[in-house]
């Protein structure tokens, strides 16, 4: 490592290394509001400087801080049931049941995948992922209420196997289905 480079010192000082033209693209996608981009592109350009992932992700969001009002953030996938009924209806095959799953990331921290469980073709498609906002219920809370209203709607099995406490490990429907059918 180099004497004069910030050794965790402040975050502004790192993007003084960049080049420009990375700097425009890292701003580019922070305005489009694409974290993971921008993280992956800070973090190619200081990596030889010695920079991980943690203080790139600080990079970037001080370019969010920064870029403030600018940045044209994503709005959260429709959780009420008319959106989440549509998309459930146009896949490409029967839905069998509704499960949330936990995942999580650096960026978001722990967020809930609502997936459609396909029968024919056999496979599951995301509908929507919900992830924590403030002023909002947590994201747990808010895709147990989506998915079993759209599993009602539906007719089918709403499955959630740690609805309380994010867990990327818990049993999935179908993993808990096949001991219950049989051989």
């Amino acid at each position: 490592m180099h004497p004069e480079i910030p050794a965790g010192g402040p975050v502004s000082g790192w993007w003084a290394y960049l080049e420009e033209r990375t700097c425009r693209e890292v701003d580019a996608d922070v305005l489009r509001d694409r974290r993971l981009s921008a993280v992956r592109s800070v973090r190619e350009a200081l990596r030889p400087l010695g920079v991980g992932l943690h203080e790139a992700e600080r990079v970037v969001h001080a370019r969010y801080e920064a870029l403030g009002d600018r940045v044209q953030h994503t709005p959260p996938d429709p959780l009420d049931l008319p959106s989440l009924a549509a998309r459930a209806v146009a896949l490409p095959g029967r839905v069998a049941a509704v499960e949330a799953v936990w995942d999580g990331d650096t960026v978001h921290d722990w967020f809930v995948e609502l997936v459609a469980v396909l029968d024919a073709p056999a496979g599951e498609i995301r509908l929507a992922t919900v992830y924590h906002r403030s002023g909002s219920p947590s994201p747990g809370v808010a895709a147990a209420e989506a998915g079993r209203a759209l599993a009602a709607h539906l007719l089918v099995p709403f499955h959630f196997a740690s609805p309380d406490v994010p867990d990327d490990d818990a049993p999935r429907w179908r993993t808990v289905q096949r001991p219950a059918e049989g051989p």
